[in-house]
């Protein structure tokens, strides 16, 4: 009797311990491919993360939106042209000296206007420039390795009991899972600000259009102060990702490998949330809504 229950633990060890080993290899394969992609993601500029895509909204904001901010312009002008006139005692304190104001006013408003595209690309490249500085200073290892940790793992199980192993089998199930979770935040975060920044820059002519309005002006300026929100909020994800890279490499080597792999799950998930937590961030440093 006893050597029939023996068997019949041994045979569920077996069964565990290659549920257990299977579910450990490539556990963080997906993270890792994903993190050490966002250097590279987020380094582009928009003409180069997507060369069709950054056509088409070209296309769209000078064939729609750049005729809309023409008559917006105008408009604008027009009402500083009345205000500037209409401040000086009604007409009864006018110097041509005003008119001149205005005329310099509305060229440097038509000039910004028509130079949308090179003031807003301008900011991303600068925005670029500072993320791959940053990238080849602070970047390294970013890949989770728990080999190290899993020396001799099917041994090392096969000594444990039934009850310990099952609770290891379903703690390495449900990591598993929830990193493939993870991985699809990360890949929503990256994707997700690029998006944004075609959807912003699909609309520059309109705001830029307000620029040299006294009044209409704090449109433009918040404008570009969300560009650049958009622009550093790159360099913020990559000193998050250089933080997640010093930590993993910091995971104690012992024979606890389920201390190892939480710990790991637990750096990503800090990761993902930090990531979460840079677009607003960026945009409170720039002062931008």
């Amino acid at each position: 009797m006893d050597m029939i229950k023996e068997a019949i633990m041994e045979w569920l060890k077996e069964i565990l311990v290659g549920g257990i080993v299977s579910n450990l290899s490539g556990m963080f394969d997906s993270v890792n491919t994903q993190v050490g992609e966002i250097a590279g993601q987020i380094g582009m500029t928009p003409q180069g993360w997507n060369g069709n895509i950054f056509n088409m909204v070209r296309s769209l904001s000078e064939t729609v939106i750049l005729p809309i901010a023409g008559v917006i312009l105008a408009f604008v002008m027009t009402l500083e042209l009345i205000q500037l006139i209409s401040d000086r005692n009604n007409l009864h304190d006018v110097d041509t000296w005003m008119f001149f104001k205005w005329i310099f006013k509305t060229a440097c408003a038509i000039l910004i206007v028509t130079n949308t595209w090179n003031i807003v690309m301008g900011i991303f490249d600068v925005a670029q420039s500072v993320v791959n500085n940053a990238a080849g200073v602070i970047i390294s290892d970013t890949a989770i390795d728990i080999s190290s940790v899993a020396d001799n793992l099917s041994e090392r199980l096969m000594e444990m009991d039934v009850g310990p192993l099952f609770g290891l089998w379903f703690q390495s199930l449900f990591i598993g899972m929830t990193m493939w979770a993870l991985t699809i935040c990360i890949f929503i975060i990256i994707y997700g600000r690029m998006i944004e920044i075609y959807l912003v820059t699909s609309v520059a002519p309109i705001p830029m259009a307000t620029m040299a309005n006294k009044e209409w002006g704090g449109m433009g300026q918040n404008y570009l102060r969300s560009l650049l929100a958009l622009g550093f909020q790159a360099f913020l994800i990559i000193v998050c990702v250089g933080i997640y890279a010093v930590l993993i490499q910091t995971i104690a080597v012992d024979a606890d490998v389920s201390t190892a792999i939480w710990t790991c799950m637990g750096y990503t998930v800090l990761l993902c949330l930090t990531l979460f937590k840079t677009s607003s961030m960026a945009k409170s440093i720039f002062n931008s809504h």
